[in-house]
């Protein structure tokens, strides 16, 4: 017998397989097929199984429910507001407000004696660039499927999420040595552009999912800082495009 219940709790591939594994630890459950974009699981059972079992057998992070109601047990909507409450979007957002606010800072000091608006902006896309792809690069196995969970060209061609990292190290350092920044301008405004898109889709369907724009290491949700971080790049690319042409 099948039956399919929603998840809450699920942002990304890692989140995906540990719910599957742990559903898949009970007896009962042959198979589990799990629809991220709906926040739908699909269970296969032997048997039927109490959806009070299925909650015990995932971690506490992961919420399952019968689909139609749209309300969680008491118990369980206690504790995502409690949950909430400890940990707000500022305090997620802190290792990404943390890292912009070095990037920006590191950009100026480079021109503090001579400064320039367009070395500024030049080192600071470099800078981005290379800081980002770094994270990203901590877990090459994970980003891809976190990734492609918002971003277009990466859901079409499940390659691109691949070598997305070393398209942006690569772009950091032609920012940073100054080398053919008309092609890095204009493929910044590309690919940032793509991803944009998808972060804007994202949010006005009010998804949950986690940001891969540090990669897998840290834990970011998806919010408005997403968008701006790539709109600032994006701002940046075209004024520097336009007083070259």
């Amino acid at each position: 017998m099948k039956h399919t219940y929603k998840i809450t709790g699920i942002t990304c591939g890692g989140c995906k397989a540990t719910v599957e594994k742990s559903l898949k630890t009970l007896d009962e459950v042959k198979n589990v097929v799990i629809d991220v974009e709906k926040g739908e699981v699909l269970v296969d059972m032997n048997k039927n199984v109490q959806i009070e079992t299925l909650q015990k057998a995932l971690p506490s992070k992961y919420f399952i429910s019968n689909k139609g109601k749209n309300d969680l047990p008491g118990p369980i909507k206690n504790d995502i507001s409690e949950i909430k409450e400890r940990k707000s979007k500022l305090q997620q957002l802190k290792p990404l407000l943390l890292i912009f606010l070095y990037i920006v800072v590191a950009s100026i000091l480079l021109h503090f004696r001579n400064w320039s608006l367009t070395g500024f902006m030049l080192d600071f896309m470099g800078l981005f660039y290379i800081v980002f792809s770094f994270f990203k690069m901590l877990d090459l196995k994970g980003f891809p499927s976190s990734f492609k969970m918002y971003d277009p060209l990466a859901k079409r061609i499940p390659i691109y999420g691949w070598l997305y990292p070393f398209i942006e190290t690569a772009l950091g350092l032609m920012f940073l040595m100054r080398f053919q920044i008309n092609i890095a301008l204009i493929v910044t405004l590309i690919i940032l552009g793509i991803t944009t898109v998808g972060v804007i889709k994202t949010l006005l369907d009010k998804k949950s999912i986690q940001c891969a724009c540090l990669g897998t290491a840290l834990k970011l949700p998806m919010t408005e800082a997403t968008f701006i971080e790539n709109s600032i790049m994006i701002v940046m690319a075209t004024i520097m495009l336009l007083s070259i042409f």
